[in-house]
């Protein structure tokens, strides 16, 4: 039996893109995406999705009245688990009272350092050495929930703002990827923070 993925964002949609090609060749583990869904109707994850050929959703959010209608969505879908890739709200409490133990999020620093918008422009300002990203169950707290796993990325002298955001990049597919793909075959299980 697959083991269903949702995945949520707002933006160019390449970590979902990542998941969608894992998917196709079969090195998702036991994954299934059964949808993607965003809350801007221009955004490249949708474009991603129907490409893919998979359901594409596009559904405005808020807080006070986005978690009903995303509650909905994801409901019909009956995921087993629910990736924000990129998703740039807040969730509310319905979400995550819903989707308690099967929300994860992908965020582009070593939480709990940089936490936030921007946290590549952050560590790039701050002059770290070493930054990367962190799969991180979702909680009520910002950037918050137990991590599950990180990868690191090495800045050099070499580096630009630029070359470094990509090099974030690259460890956000590889990580999100592995991390999905062991989900699915119970090499992880959820730890409350």
């Amino acid at each position: 039996m697959p083991y269903k993925i949702a995945i949520v964002g707002s933006g160019r949609g390449s970590n979902a893109h990542a998941l969608l090609k894992a998917e196709s060749n079969g090195t998702l583990g036991e994954a299934e995406i059964v949808g993607i869904l965003s809350d801007r109707e221009d955004s490249g994850i949708l474009k991603h999705a129907r490409d893919f050929e998979k359901a594409a959703r596009y559904e405005r959010y808020s807080r006070k009245t986005g978690d009903a209608a995303y509650l909905g969505i994801l409901d019909s879908w009956a995921p087993d688990l629910v990736v924000l890739a990129g998703f740039m709200r807040i969730v509310g409490n319905g979400l995550l009272e819903r989707w308690e133990g099967k929300l994860i999020n992908l965020h582009p620093s070593l939480l709990p350092s940089f936490k936030g918008l921007d946290a590549i422009g952050q560590a790039w300002t701050y002059g770290v050495k070493v930054s990367g990203c962190t799969v991180h169950w979702v909680n009520a707290d910002l950037d918050g929930g137990c991590v599950i796993d990180q990868s690191t990325v090495l800045i050099t002298e070499d580096d630009s703002r630029d070359s470094f955001e990509a090099k974030i990049h690259v460890a956000e597919h590889r990580l999100l990827v592995d991390v999905v793909r062991r989900l699915s075959v119970g090499e992880i299980q959820y730890k409350p923070s």
